[in-house]
This record gives structure tokens, sequence and C-alpha cells, in this order.
């Protein structure tokens, strides 16, 4: 299904896209080719399959959480260049 150039035109006005002719052109064929492709899809059957909420049946991959040892409050603001004792000390960034 051929896209006419107005509605290329339609379609990069909304994506706020500024377009030559040529780009216009370009677009036209390869917005045609990707709305061909998705009535292709449509025509697959469907009916006999499950939803899945999920495409891989991964799991969680992180590890558990557990106590361990680590740095001291003194140990983890040793090297900053600006603390006050507890904290980092860093420049503002919002006004």
């Amino acid at each position: 299904m051929p896209l006419s150039s107005k509605e290329v035109e339609r379609i990069a006005r909304l994506a706020r896209l500024h377009l030559s002719s040529s780009e216009v052109e370009r677009f036209s064929r390869e917005l045609a080719a990707i709305v061909d492709y998705m009535s292709r899809l449509e025509a697959v059957e469907t009916g006999g399959i499950e939803p899945e909420s999920q495409a891989t049946t991964l799991g969680d991959v992180f590890r558990e959480d557990e106590v361990r040892p680590s740095l001291t409050r003194n140990q983890a603001l040793g090297n900053a260049p600006q603390t006050d004792g507890e904290y980092f000390l860093v420049p503002r960034v919002v006004g």
C-alpha cells in the first residue's frame, strides 16, 4: 500500500521532522514497505495461540542479597576531595 507524499509530510510534521523532497520520496517507499509487512502479519492465523506477557523464559539473573564486609564510612570518604565528615560534598547543580 503506497503512501502519498502528503501522508508522509503529515507524519513528519507530527514527529516534528523537516524532510526534503528526496527524503519524502524515500520515506514514502520505506513506510509503505513497513505497512505492507504489518498487513502480512495481520494475515497470520493466531487463533489457537495463547497470549504471552513475556517473550522469553529468563528468570531473575541477579545474585542473592547477602551481608558482606564493606568499607567503613571513613574509608569511603578517605579519597573524596571534599567531605563534611559524614557525606561527600559536591558542587550544587540545581539553582
